[in-house]
């Protein structure tokens, strides 16, 4: 496995933990309808006609689902079984990695095709944990108002991440960069949130209202 492709599974991989669908929508409908991507045999599925049905309706659920304040965090929870699954898998299929081989599965583990798929369930599955951890941060500085906006914004990211990391592949880390950056910017407001709310519990204690 070549740098530009662990580069495409670390995007996609990413990409899913935002939205586990995006990017298996993304490798199936580029490789069934450009030369962007080729599938090797063992990953076509992913360009089949009903894999792609599943994998729309299942998106459109999760759109409607991710931007609903509460809604929105028993999705998360729900997802955290999906997402580094599909992580995984995209992964998996972007390195050119096997498929489990029915007939011979002792080959899946002795030739390390596991690897690629293992390596993008656990990118996915961290960077849903920062998602799930930003989103009530979110929700509660906003009093819910802005999920549908986080969440919008969250899909457009995986969709671009996703289109990017097959196309121009060198541009992931620059992502990733930018990501990290608004993360950490999120968890240093939640703390800020936490220290101003016990602030005003101990003021309120103490029988003081600030001017």
């Amino acid at each position: 496995m070549g740098v530009l492709e662990s580069l495409t599974g670390l995007g996609l991989a990413t990409s899913a933990g935002l939205n586990a669908y995006i990017p298996l929508l993304a490798i199936g409908l580029l490789a069934r309808y450009t030369d962007l991507i080729t599938l090797p045999s063992n990953w076509s599925w992913m360009e089949n006609g009903w894999t792609l049905t599943i994998v729309a309706v299942l998106l459109a659920i999760e759109f409607v689902a991710d931007k609903v304040p509460m809604i929105d965090h028993a999705n998360d929870v729900i997802q955290t079984f999906v997402r580094p699954t599909a992580g995984g898998l995209a992964f998996g299929a972007a390195s050119s990695s096997q498929t489990v081989t029915v007939s011979d599965p002792g080959s899946f583990f002795t030739s390390h095709q596991w690897v690629p798929i293992v390596v993008g369930g656990a990118i996915s599955l961290g960077v849903h944990g920062m998602k799930a951890a930003s989103r009530p941060v979110i929700n509660a500085t906003t009093v819910g108002f802005g999920a549908p906006v986080a969440s919008t914004i969250e899909d457009f990211i995986s969709v671009t991440l996703s289109v990017v990391a097959i196309v121009l592949p060198v541009v992931v880390l620059l992502f990733l960069l930018l990501m990290f950056l608004g993360f950490g910017w999120l968890m240093r407001r939640r703390k800020r949130h936490k220290e101003e709310k016990a602030a005003a519990k101990w003021a309120a204690a103490q029988g003081w209202r600030p001017s």
